[in-house]
C-alpha cells in the first residue's frame, strides 16, 4: 500500500471492509447477478458499518473522513467481481448523495441525506436523456413553476438505481431558452404520482437496476429545488470531477483484480512442461499491462489527493477516466486471453469482468466527449470554473 496517501488507519479500514464484503456480500453476488436486484438488507448493513457516510458531515450521521477512505471503498468493491453491485453502491453514495449534500437545504438533508447514510433510503441521479447523453445542455425535461410547486415532464435513461431507489435527484430545464444556463436540480420521492420506470436489459452490470424513467406532470413542492434556480449546469459540472475520478479509480481497481487473478492462474497452468508464466511472450505482455495499470493508479491517487485538498481538478479527473477506462478494457481483454478457453467460461471471473468493464468508456461522459473537453482546455485554453 502506498504510504504517501494511505495511513495505518486506512489499512485497518481496508481490512475490515474486505472482511465485511467477503462475509456479507460475496455469498449473494451470483443471486443478484441473475435477478438484477440487490436486496435491501445489504444497504442497511452498509449503513450500519458507516460506509455510506465516509465523506459526509457528522451533523447528518456521516464520518467526515478524507477522500482516501472513499478510494479504498471503490477499489474493494471492484474486487468482488460485480460491477453492477459496485455501481449501485457508488451511484447512491457519490452521485445522488453528493448533490443532496452540496445543494440540498438543511430540511432536505435531514429528510434524504441522513437516511441515505444509514441505508434506509436509496437515491439515484437522473441527468442522461434518451435524446442526449453527454449533451447535458440539450436536455428536454422541463420543470415549470406553478405557484408554490414545480411540474416536471420528460424522461431520463441509463439511470443506475433507477427502479428500486426511494428518491430521485433530477436535472430539468427551468428556462429552456437559456440552454445550459436554464437547468435546475430537484429532489423527489419515488412514489410521487407521474413517475414511472422501465428496467433496461444490459450487456454487463447485471446486478444493477438500470432504468429509463418517465415524468408525466410530476408535481413537487417548490422547496424541492436544490440550490439556486438555473444554476444546475455548473453544479453538475462541478461534481463531474468526482464522478470521473470515481470511474477512473474503479477502472484501475478492476484491472488490478484481473491481473492478480491472471498472475495466479498463469503460475499454476502448465503447458509444454512448464507453467505459462515462464513463456516470454506472456511474461512481457503481462509486464506491459501491469505497468499501464500502475501508472493509471498512481495518477488517480495524485488526483484524489488534490481533490481532497479542495482543488478544482476537472481536467485531471477527465484524464483519469479517459485513460483508466481504456486501460482496464485492454488489461481485462488480455487477461481473458491468458486464461485461454477458461477465460471464456462464466465460472471464471474474466467473462463478467470484460462485460462490466465495457461501460467504463461510455458512462459518465463518453471517451469521445472527454477528448473534446480536454482539447478545449488544452488547445483552446478554456477555463471551466467551479459553481459559486
Amino acid at each position: 500500500m502506498n504510504s504517501m496517501y494511505f495511513t495505518e488507519e486506512h489499512q485497518l479500514f481496508r481490512q475490515s471492509l474486505q472482511d465485511f464484503l467477503k462475509k456479507e456480500v460475496v455469498p449473494h453476488i451470483e443471486k443478484w447477478e441473475k435477478s438484477g436486484t440487490v436486496e435491501r438488507f445489504i444497504w442497511e448493513k452498509f449503513g450500519e458499518m458507516g460506509f455510506f457516510g465516509l465523506a459526509y458531515p457528522e451533523e447528518y450521521g456521516g464520518l467526515n473522513l478524507d477522500l482516501f477512505y472513499t478510494v479504498i471503498l471503490l477499489e474493494e468493491l471492484q474486487k468482488i467481481n460485480s460491477g453492477g453491485f459496485a455501481a449501485n453502491i457508488w451511484a447512491h453514495a457519490y452521485l445522488a448523495m453528493t448533490h443532496v449534500n452540496a445543494e440540498g437545504s438543511h430540511d432536505i438533508k435531514e429528510k434524504y441525506l441522513a437516511p441515505s447514510i444509514t441505508g434506509e433510503k436509496i437515491g439515484c441521479l437522473c441527468i442522461t436523456e434518451p435524446f442526449g447523453g453527454s449533451d447535458v445542455a440539450g436536455m428536454r425535461t422541463t420543470a415549470v413553476k406553478k405557484g408554490d410547486t414545480y411540474v416536471i415532464n420528460g424522461s431520463k435513461t441509463f439511470i443506475t438505481n433507477g427502479v428500486y431507489s426511494d428518491y430521485l435527484v433530477v436535472a430539468a430545464k427551468t428556462n429552456p431558452e437559456a440552454g445550459n444556463k436554464g437547468i435546475s436540480i430537484f429532489i423527489m420521492d419515488r412514489d410521487t404520482p407521474g413517475i414511472s420506470a422501465t428496467k433496461l436489459d444490459k450487456l454487463g452490470w447485471r446486478a444493477s437496476d438500470t432504468a429509463e424513467i418517465a415524468f408525466d406532470n410530476v408535481t413537487i413542492p417548490a422547496s424541492n429545488l436544490m440550490g439556486e434556480e438555473n444554476k444546475g449546469f455548473p453544479y453538475i459540472m462541478q461534481h463531474f470531477s468526482l464522478e470521473r475520478l470515481i470511474m477512473g479509480i474503479n477502472a484501475h481497481a478492476r484491472a488490478e483484480y484481473a491481473l492478480d487473478y491472471a498472475k495466479q492462474y498463469m503460475s499454476e497452468r502448465i503447458a509444454f512442461g512448464k507453467t505459462i508464466d515462464r513463456f516470454q511472450a506472456l511474461r512481457h505482455k503481462f509486464s506491459d499491462l501491469y505497468t499501464d495499470m500502475t501508472i493509471c493508479k498512481e495518477f488517480n491517487y495524485s488526483v484524489a489527493y488534490r481533490l481532497n485538498k479542495g482543488e478544482y481538478v476537472v481536467k485531471e479527473a477527465t484524464m483519469s477516466k479517459l485513460k483508466s477506462t481504456k486501460m482496464a478494457d485492454d488489461v481485462i481483454y488480455h487477461c481473458l486471453q491468458f486464461l485461454g478457453g477458461y477465460g471464456y467460461m462464466e465460472e471464471y471471473p474474466m467473462a463478467r469482468l470484460l462485460r462490466d468493464s465495457r461501460l467504463g468508456p461510455i458512462g459518465g461522459g463518453t471517451s469521445e466527449i472527454l477528448r473534446e473537453i480536454l482539447a478545449k482546455m488544452i488547445l483552446d485554453n478554456k477555463d471551466y470554473k467551479p459553481a459559486t
